[in-house]
């Protein structure tokens, strides 16, 4: 066995060695290709074993190849927005065709474009899966199967309309502007006030599905509040020293009060009498409030009760406001003296209740709730009001927004702190929005439902100012791009602006990459060796990301593979060289004689 298993052992080596140079020149030759993942030869040595040491019986060698799948190719820049290439772990899962029964490969060659189907496929023919994204930009939810992926289609019938879910504005309203009491217009009247001409208007243009513009407005009002509230009916101006009774001769425009003349303002369980006097410290009602001047009637008013629970002030108009700071209150004002109250002729004859006729006054509207009340049935799409039990008397606002055609969408109350800023809690997403359901712009869209974020509203004194306005959305758009974003998404551009993300590539990750089973087109599939797949959204779970305009280079050395090649040649040679020696002592061997 001896010269010939030599000549066994030579023979092996040139076949491993030939073996090594063709993996060699396999990368190479693929030095270019995208996503190429270079091998490499694995020598191991059979070994032929005898039971005693003192003879020898030579084995043979065997070559592996080795994949070095798991290696991270250099990353290139390229121009088209379709190309991508995977920094860290990852593949990109692909089938030959769109046909049944093709088996899911796995790709690390992110050379992407649309073909003639409008299909994402990659230079070597292969199509891209993904996830569906739907209108909410959700994923489904069996994301983690192969099952979940659809071809990645991005053709468009023409072009994109988005209609607008979202608008933002941001506005001041001048915080002196005189506020509408609808207690003293021609007709009195309760909450709402929408006929009156508006303080402010602001037009806000949105997108219906159809793409076309569609142009609503907000008209702002100022009023005194839903609050219970009375008011003088005089048309007399009055100021803060003037004097009630017994100087209304001399001054020739506060009369119809005599001295002693008294009311009384009753709230829940408080009653207080205020009495009207010539001088301080003449009044014959034992505990009475007693009043001189306007001033005397407005202080008097504001320390009613614990001092918290009504507010008195001269309005623009000269006419005497009083108003509940509790919203859900109700005052009861009456004669006890004379008919300061009630008498026709009297400064401060009060404005009867518009609805009931009475010195009873309700709150014209119940926000403690927030519920519709017949008064503002739209009050629910309005944020809820922050501070309900005390909010600033004078920052009350009414907002009717108005449908394209004049007809209202929607109207409600808004209330601005003392610090300007809006009265109104954040709903469940954190935001501060005026909801809107189920519009109808008439022109056979599809009704709308969008939000209008209020937020930045403001109350301060200066002019009516919008700060800025902005909406989503767009009208018809041709599309003008596909691209890939670094988590995999691929975005459709427009060029109205818009954009829709259609998919999510997920990436697939592998126990063993280097197991993987290499097929060609520079693509790979599963086998017992490599483990199951894994879906990964990129940049979790171990999954790399994914770099748009970027194309991943081979991971071959070639400076490294020559090395090797001459190894190699230089290691074939010397097992020719075992051959024709073994080959020369076998003749001699036979030349023996």
């Amino acid at each position: 066995m001896g010269l010939f298993g030599s000549l066994f052992t030579g023979v092996s080596a040139l076949f491993a060695q030939s073996q090594n140079t063709a993996i060699i020149s396999n990368n190479i030759a693929n030095i270019s290709t995208t996503g190429f993942k270079r091998s490499e030869a694995s020598f191991n040595s059979l070994v032929t074993t005898e039971s005693r040491s003192s003879a020898f019986s030579p084995g043979t060698v065997s070559v592996n190849r080795l994949q070095r799948v798991d290696q991270q190719g250099s990353i290139q820049q390229t121009s088209s927005s379709t190309d991508a290439a995977i920094s860290g772990n990852g593949f990109f899962p692909v089938k030959r065709s769109t046909d049944f029964g093709q088996e899911f490969l796995y790709t690390r060659n992110g050379t992407f474009s649309e073909d003639a189907q409008g299909l994402l496929r990659n230079a070597t023919g292969f199509v891209m899966y993904a996830w569906p994204i739907d209108a909410n930009g959700n994923l489904p939810a069996n994301q983690g199967d192969l099952v979940s992926l659809v071809a990645a289609d991005v053709a468009f019938l023409g072009g994109l309309t988005r209609p607008t879910t979202v608008a933002e504005l941001a506005v001041n309203l001048d915080a002196d502007q005189a506020p509408i009491d609808p207690h003293t217009l021609a007709v009195a009247q309760q909450l709402p006030i929408n006929a009156q001409p508006a303080h402010f208007s602001r037009g806000l243009t949105l997108f219906d599905a159809l793409g076309s513009a569609q142009t609503v407005t907000m008209n702002f009002r100022k009023h005194v509040g839903p609050m219970a509230h009375f008011t003088s009916n005089s048309s007399i101006v009055l100021g803060p020293t003037d004097i009630i009774a017994g100087g209304g001769a001399a001054l020739g425009q506060l009369t119809g009060i005599n001295n002693g003349d008294a009311l009384t303002i009753n709230i829940g369980a408080t009653t207080e009498t205020f009495e009207f006097v010539d001088t301080a410290g003449t009044g014959v009602i034992v505990g009475a409030n007693e009043i001189v001047t306007v001033q005397d009637y407005l202080n008097a008013i504001r320390q009613f009760g614990t001092g918290t629970e009504l507010e008195a002030r001269v309005s623009t108009a000269g006419q005497i406001l009083v108003q509940a700071t509790d919203p859900t209150v109700s005052i009861t004002v009456a004669d006890l003296v004379g008919t300061p109250v009630t008498g026709g002729g009297t400064t401060f004859n009060v404005v009867p209740d518009p609805s009931s006729g009475t010195l009873v006054f309700d709150p014209d509207f119940d926000i403690t709730t927030n519920l519709p009340a017949g008064v503002y049935n739209n009050q629910t799409d309005f944020p809820q009001i922050a501070n309900s039990t005390s909010p600033n008397t004078q920052g009350w606002w009414e907002l009717t927004i108005l449908h394209p055609d004049g007809s209202t969408i929607s109207e409600g109350l808004l209330n601005f702190g003392g610090n300007g800023s809006l009265n109104a809690a954040q709903d469940s997403s954190g935001n501060i929005d005026i909801e809107l359901q189920n519009v109808d712009w008439g022109n056979g869209s599809a009704l709308q439902d969008f939000n209008i974020d209020v937020e930045r509203f403001s109350q301060f004194a200066g002019n009516f100012d919008v700060i800025f306005s902005d909406q989503n959305g767009a009208e018809l758009g041709l599309r003008t791009g596909i691209e890939l974003t670094r988590d995999g998404t691929v975005v459709a551009r427009f060029s109205n602006g818009a954009s829709a993300d259609l998919y999510r590539v997920p990436l697939v990750t592998f126990a063993n990459s280097n197991g993987l089973t290499e097929v060609s087109g520079t693509a790979y599939s599963e086998a017992e060796e490599s483990g199951e797949e894994n879906l990964r959204e990129a940049g979790t779970g171990g999954a790399g990301f994914v770099e748009p305009s970027t194309l991943e280079a081979s991971n071959v050395d070639l400076a490294d593979e020559f090395a090797k090649l001459i190894v190699a040649q230089r290691a074939f040679g010397a097992g020719t060289r075992v051959i024709s020696t073994v080959d020369q002592m076998t003749e001699e061997l036979l030349r023996l004689r």
